[in-house]
């Protein structure tokens, strides 16, 4: 599908600049996203992927340029950020599941007392997303009781559940034992084929060709090259970008 088959510009980030104690992070960062495009963010630890997600959330207070969603602009001071969360998701590599909570009360939490919505609708809801990613039968468990791979499921459901536009997703396989990281992508691609919006940060290169509609590659704080998937890895324009691929030894 290419961006003419998308719909209309869901975020769109102009000029983007952060720094920390004057040392410049992001410098004149300008992407659109598409609703129901998925973008990976390819990078060298360091180059300010996380970071960008992190603006994008509000998480990081930006010293330059603008972020719009839905033609609304995010550097308003006047902002709710509480209200804007809630429709652009973001799931960490950490989980950040609360530990003395049932799974299905981390889950229940952000719909029922932050949203307000009705319990029946939302334990309905919650039940699906379970069911689909395979861990309905773990609704009463504790988070030290899953693995790693299953709490990042979990995470991914909890983030759902607030019924977001658009989902960021930040190194979520990064803390995973590698058999446990399987489980995790293929739920995020599944979420793709639904027609979720993703802005996806990933070292994992074979799933970023597979769950991309544009691979941004991003060094030293800039983007240096946004392309489709089988451009980007079959013949990356930039020495940077090859030399990035060639580490990965991705052919």
């Amino acid at each position: 599908m290419t961006i003419k088959e998308k719909g209309q510009v869901l975020l769109e980030i102009a000029g983007l600049k952060k720094e920390y104690d004057g040392a410049v992070v992001l410098d004149n960062i300008n992407l659109s996203i598409h609703r129901g495009e998925v973008v990976v963010v390819l990078g060298a630890s360091g180059c300010g992927k996380s970071t960008l997600l992190r603006c994008l959330n509000g998480l990081e207070n930006i010293q330059g340029g603008e972020i719009k969603f839905s033609g609304k602009s995010l550097t308003d001071k006047n902002i709710k950020w509480q209200e804007i969360r809630q429709r652009i998701g973001m799931v960490f590599q950490n989980y950040d599941l609360f530990p003395h909570m049932t799974v299905m009360d981390n889950i229940l939490l952000g719909p029922l007392k932050v949203q307000k919505r009705d319990k029946k609708e939302v334990l309905e809801e919650a039940k699906v997303l379970l069911e689909r990613v395979g861990l309905f039968e773990r609704r009463d468990s504790f988070p030290r009781q899953l693995s790693g791979g299953q709490k990042q499921r979990i995470a991914i459901v909890r983030a759902l559940c607030m019924k977001p536009e658009i989902m960021l997703f930040d190194e979520v396989t990064a803390a995973l034992d590698p058999e446990m990281v399987r489980e995790v992508l293929d739920v995020i691609l599944g979420l793709a084929k639904q027609g979720m919006t993703m802005v996806i940060v990933t070292h994992e290169m074979g799933f970023a060709k597979a769950v991309a509609d544009r691979i941004v590659f991003i060094d030293a704080g800039k983007i240096c090259e946004a392309a489709t998937p089988d451009e980007f890895f079959q013949n990356p324009k930039t020495e940077r970008a090859r030399q990035f691929l060639n580490i990965f030894n991705f052919k």
